[in-house]
């Protein structure tokens, strides 16, 4: 059985279907599943559309969001022919302009090279830095455990441990986690601070 509240913000928005797909931006596994459009402007432009906001507003939107993700140079390129970090910017860039209060993450360092892998985490934490709330989903602990605030560790659908990176860290493994011997949260970062 399935149940359960959304508040966000302290607002119950669990039946209230529009408010949450206005507050809460979700990058699917597969960013390939969230591209519409037929250039990179098109599919950043198409929610924005759907929304009915102004051309002017769109287009400040627009230009923010492709220098903030570093798609400025693809903005009229294929979403088909980008790399697989690009197209994860593509999918985050299209949700963004939507202004969620919440931005969901699923698997973002799937199928990844580890060059795409550093651009997308650079990439969230820059959101990071400018506010942004993110919750990322990943099995992937070792590319996100030293820069997350927050930990939650679920075993069949049940929380079974939350804290700090540096709480949670020596009880992961009692969990089937296992990091590098003797690692430290701060040893676990992929890029340099």
């Amino acid at each position: 059985m399935q149940a359960g509240t959304i508040l966000l913000d302290g607002l119950d928005v669990t039946k209230d279907r529009k408010k949450r797909m206005h507050t809460i931006g979700l990058v699917f596994q597969d960013a390939d599943t969230q591209m519409v459009g037929q250039t990179v402007e098109k599919d950043i432009r198409f929610g924005m559309e759907n929304l009915g906001l102004e051309k002017e507003e769109q287009n400040q939107k627009l230009e923010q969001v492709l220098g903030l993700l570093d798609l400025s140079a693809q903005r009229s390129q294929r979403p088909r022919t980008l790399s697989g970090g690009e197209k994860r910017r593509l999918a985050i860039a299209g949700v963004l302009v939507m202004d969620p209060k919440l931005l969901i993450l699923d698997e973002p360092f799937a199928n990844l090279d580890y060059r795409s892998v550093k651009s997308v985490l650079s990439t969230l934490l820059r959101l990071q830095q400018e506010g942004h709330t993110i919750i990322l989903v990943s099995h992937e602990v070792d590319k996100t455990l030293s820069h997350a605030d927050q930990v939650l560790v679920l075993e069949s659908g049940h929380i079974v441990a939350s804290g700090t990176p540096h709480a949670v860290l020596p009880i992961l493994s009692q969990h089937g986690i296992y990091l590098p011997q003797g690692a430290a949260v701060e040893d676990l970062s992929w890029l340099k601070r």
